[in-house]
């Protein structure tokens, strides 16, 4: 099995990216291979995504895996976006996080609460890999006024969606590993990868 870097230490995505990769791939986490963090410094998800990925992937010398995702409010002019992970503030937490949006969001109707988690992710061969793939998902949903379930992490309490009638939460990790953001670019890279 191949060994790959994943540019992360958040403990649920790696989770996540473990389950979902588990018999295709050896993930190693940043921890794993010692790599350092590198500041976030792109507009977007892609360009903080390869940012991380060429990172992971010039300090342990394996191919890197990485992704920038987050939570797009449309009433919020998509907000938080890029500074989901620190939108309480630069050392927050998934609660404070949580709390600024909510408190952001107190004053919109049930009609402008819509919202979508986005998520890019980057492959590299190498560090100085030319041609990464680079692939972009959504999974669109709402925002409710307070938390509800316990699964997940980061926003899942708060994202509702409507067709499965609960939250992220709510989810059996199985489920969620199967259509959330994460999940479809995740499935997409995959079946670039073997045509590569």
């Amino acid at each position: 099995m191949r060994k790959i870097i994943l540019a992360s230490n958040n403990k649920g995505k790696i989770k996540e990216f473990n389950a979902m990769l588990k018999g295709i791939y050896e993930v190693a986490s940043m921890s794993d291979g010692g790599v350092e963090e590198v500041p976030e410094i792109g507009l977007s998800f892609v360009e903080n995504a390869l940012v991380k990925a060429r990172n992971a992937s010039e300090q342990s010398n394996l191919p890197a895996l990485a992704d920038d995702s987050g939570i797009v409010v449309d009433a919020l002019g998509g907000a938080p976006g890029i500074y989901s992970a620190r939108y309480g503030g630069e050392h927050s937490n998934d609660e404070a996080n949580v709390q600024k949006l909510l408190y952001e969001m107190q004053g919109l109707a049930d009609g402008e609460r819509s919202a979508k988690f986005w998520c890019a992710v980057v492959f590299i061969e190498h560090a100085n890999d030319p041609t990464p793939i680079i692939i972009q998902r959504g999974w669109k949903g709402e925002i409710l006024r307070e938390k509800v379930g316990k699964n997940g992490f980061g926003y899942d309490p708060i994202f509702y969606l409507p067709t499965y009638g609960c939250t992220s939460a709510e989810l059996a990790p199985e489920i969620k590993n199967t259509i959330s953001h994460r999940a479809r670019a995740l499935t997409v890279l995959l079946k670039e990868l073997k045509t590569c």
